[in-house]
C-alpha cells in the first residue's frame, strides 16, 4: 500500500492579514498585529490548533480592550473601593491649557499651591496647604522636609501599615528620620510622650488608625493633650473626613462613629494634619497638608515636593471638591451622595430591577466605606440577588460588561448603594443575560 504523503499542519495556517480583518478594529493596529503573530506563533509551535487561530487572536483582542482603563458599574457595595478608583468623581477636568502656575492679573509665574491646597485649608481652618499625589506621600515629605536627621515621636499602637505593604517605620526610615517608639501597643499616655522629648526630637507623629480598630484595654493620647507639649505635632488624618460634624449633612450619620476630623485636628492645636483626598473627603487620589503657614512653606520648598506634586487634572478635579465644601454643596459630591441615598429609595430602584429581571429578588446589604476606612462599620442598603449553580462565572461574565457584582452566600448581589441610578439599565442587561 502506497503510503499517503504528509500534510504539514502549518500550510494550513490563516494570513496575518486575514487574522487581522477579523479582529475588533477599535484596537490599535500595532496592538492588532502583534496579537496576530502571538496566535499565529502558538499555532506554529502546536500550543493551539490551526483552525482556532482566529478566535484565539479575537479573544486576545477582547481581554486586551477589558484591560484598558475605563468605566465600570461598581455594584459591591464598597464606596471607596480602592480597585475601583476610590471615590467617584463628578467634576468639569481641563481639556487645554490652565492657570496652573500663571496669575492672570499680574500677567507672571504663580504656583500650583495657590488653588486646590489653598481651598482646603481654607475649608478646614488652616493657615495653608498644599497637594501631592497621595498621602503616604505627604506623611514622606513632611517628615523629610522636618525631620530629616532628628528623631519623631510615635505611640507603638500607632505603626501602621497602609495598603500596598507601606508601614510607618519604613516610611520614616526613607525621609532620614529616626523614629522614636513609646507607650505599649496598646496604651500610650501623655507622660509617654513628654519623656521621649529631647533636643534631638523634631516632631510628635500622631497616626489615625483609619485602617483598623482597636478595642478593649486601651488608652490614646488626643491631639488636644499633645499640643500641649514642646513640639510640633503632626496628624496622619488618613481617611480625609474634613470636618466630623458633617455639616453639609446636617450631623454625622451613625456610621461615621469616631472617625478623625480635619478641622478637629487643627483645631486643637496639630501643627500639621496630613489626608487622603480619595476617600471620604470625596475626591480623587491625592495627599493633602494643611496647617501652619511656616511649616507648610518648608514642605513647599523641600526638593521631595517636585517629585511628589500633583498635576493639573488632579488640581482641578479637588479644587471643585474644595469649593464644594466651601460653597455648602458637599452633600451633593457622588461620594456623600451615595453613601448617605435612604434605604427605602435604594429598595424601590431594587424591585423595579427586579420586576423586569426573572429569577432575582430584592435583598437588605450591608455597604462599607472601604478604601481603609471606617473599619468595622457598615452602611445598611439594598441591593438585587441572583441566585446561580455558578455564582463565580456568572459574576466574571458580568465583569465582563463592565458591571462589578459580589459573590455572597452562593448568590450573585449587585448593591445598588454604589450604583448611579443611570446605571440601572445597565444591571438590567447584565443580569439578563446571565439569569
Amino acid at each position: 500500500m502506497r503510503n499517503l504523503p504528509v500534510v504539514d499542519e502549518r500550510r494550513r495556517l490563516p494570513s496575518v492579514e486575514r487574522v487581522l480583518s477579523g479582529l475588533d478594529p477599535a484596537v490599535p493596529h500595532a496592538i492588532r498585529a502583534r496579537i496576530a503573530r502571538d496566535a499565529l506563533d502558538a499555532a506554529r509551535s502546536g500550543e493551539l490548533p490551526v483552525e482556532s487561530v482566529e478566535a484565539d487572536a479575537a479573544r486576545r483582542a477582547a481581554a486586551f480592550r477589558a484591560s484598558l482603563l475605563g468605566p465600570v458599574v461598581n455594584a459591591t457595595g464598597v464606596l471607596l473601593h480602592t480597585n475601583l478608583g476610590r471615590a467617584p468623581l463628578a467634576v468639569d477636568l481641563p481639556a487645554a491649557y490652565t492657570n496652573l502656575e500663571y496669575r492672570l492679573g499680574e500677567g507672571i509665574r504663580g504656583s500650583r499651591h495657590e488653588h486646590a491646597g489653598a481651598l482646603l485649608a481654607e475649608a478646614c481652618g488652616a493657615d495653608a496647604g498644599i497637594v501631592v499625589n497621595n498621602n503616604a506621600a505627604a506623611v514622606l515629605l513632611v517628615l523629610a522636609a522636618l525631620a530629616r536627621g532628628r528623631a519623631v515621636v510615635v505611640s507603638r499602637g500607632e505603626l501602621v501599615e497602609i495598603g500596598g505593604g507601606f508601614r510607618v517605620p519604613e516610611i520614616m526610615t526613607e525621609t532620614g528620620a529616626r523614629l522614636v517608639e513609646v507607650g505599649t501597643t496598646n496604651r500610650t499616655r501623655l507622660d509617654d510622650y513628654a519623656r521621649a522629648i529631647d533636643d534631638d526630637v523634631a516632631l510628635l507623629l500622631k497616626v489615625h488608625a483609619s485602617n483598623y480598630r482597636m478595642v478593649g484595654f486601651v488608652e490614646s493620647t488626643d491631639v488636644d493633650r499633645l499640643a500641649t507639649l514642646p513640639r510640633p505635632v503632626v496628624v496622619d488624618a488618613g481617611s480625609g473626613l474634613l470636618d466630623d460634624t458633617t455639616p453639609w449633612l446636617g450631623g454625622p450619620p451613625p456610621w461615621l462613629r469616631d472617625e478623625l476630623g480635619v478641622r478637629q485636628c487643627i483645631d486643637a492645636g496639630a501643627a500639621l494634619v496630613c489626608f487622603s483626598g480619595d476617600k471620604l473627603l470625596g475626591g480623587p487620589q491625592a495627599g493633602v497638608i494643611v496647617g501652619r503657614r511656616d511649616l507648610v512653606d518648608r514642605c513647599k520648598a523641600h526638593p521631595l515636593a517636585r517629585a511628589v506634586r500633583a498635576d493639573k487634572v488632579t488640581l482641578a478635579s479637588l479644587q471643585d471638591v474644595a469649593l464644594a465644601y466651601l460653597d455648602g454643596r458637599a452633600a451633593h459630591l457622588p461620594f456623600w451622595r451615595m453613601a448617605t441615598a435612604p434605604v427605602d429609595g435604594l429598595r424601590a430602584r431594587a424591585e423595579r430591577i427586579c420586576a423586569q429581571v426573572p429569577g432575582t429578588e430584592a435583598c437588605a446589604t450591608e455597604a462599607v466605606a472601604g478604601g481603609g476606612s471606617l473599619p468595622g462599620l457598615g452602611i445598611p442598603s439594598c441591593g438585587v440577588a441572583l441566585a446561580a449553580a455558578h455564582p463565580d462565572r456568572v459574576a466574571a461574565a458580568m465583569r465582563a460588561r463592565g458591571v462589578v457584582p459580589r459573590v455572597e452566600d452562593g448568590r450573585v448581589v449587585c448593591d445598588l448603594r454604589t450604583v448611579e441610578p443611570d446605571d440601572d439599565d445597565r444591571i438590567v442587561s447584565a443580569l439578563l443575560r446571565e439569569g
